[in-house]
């Protein structure tokens, strides 16, 4: 990876994860109470409280997910920092910031070490709340895949030594 990738992944994270606190902040100052804020159609703003994974499964286990979620950072960073190219970079960026936003969260709105839950306001009203953390972990994940299957086959392979 160059130094210019190596820069603007990291431009990547750092926006994904201040741009993600700066909304959390704004959710929490202005829904709180219990009010929301009508858009378009079905889309509103709605505060929730994450202690559990994706779509709120698995509340009990804060802890572990935060841990996964550690564990995910690392690899991914490591990964990036080996191999990511031009698609795949930005796409392992997106993941990172995301992961790297909600783990705040985690850390920092809970009363015990990743006890805390994770700000959620986007609310479709069909589907689970989420927060730009999550849309970023999903944008990214869905562009690795695409990615990774318009990639030629003899890119995919490992050389032979």
């Amino acid at each position: 990876m160059t130094a210019a990738v190596v820069r603007r992944s990291w431009l990547v994270i750092a926006a994904i994860v201040i741009a993600d606190q700066l909304t959390k902040h704004w959710a929490l100052n202005r829904l709180s109470g219990g009010r929301t804020i009508d858009l378009v159609g079905s889309l509103r703003f709605n505060l929730a409280f994450n202690k559990g994974m994706a779509f709120s499964q698995a509340t009990g286990a804060g802890p572990v997910i935060g841990a996964l979620g550690f564990v995910i950072v690392i690899v991914v960073a490591l990964w990036m920092r080996r191999s990511a190219r031009g698609v795949a970079a930005v796409a392992a960026s997106l993941i990172v910031g995301g992961a790297i936003g909600n783990l705040v969260d985690r850390l920092f709105r809970g009363d015990a070490w990743l006890r805390g839950a994770v700000v959620d306001f986007v609310d479709l009203q069909w589907f689970p709340i989420f927060n730009l953390a999550d849309s970023a972990i999903t944008i990214g994940a869905v562009t690795m895949a695409l990615a990774a299957l318009r990639q030629p086959k003899e890119q995919q392979a490992e050389p032979q030594a």
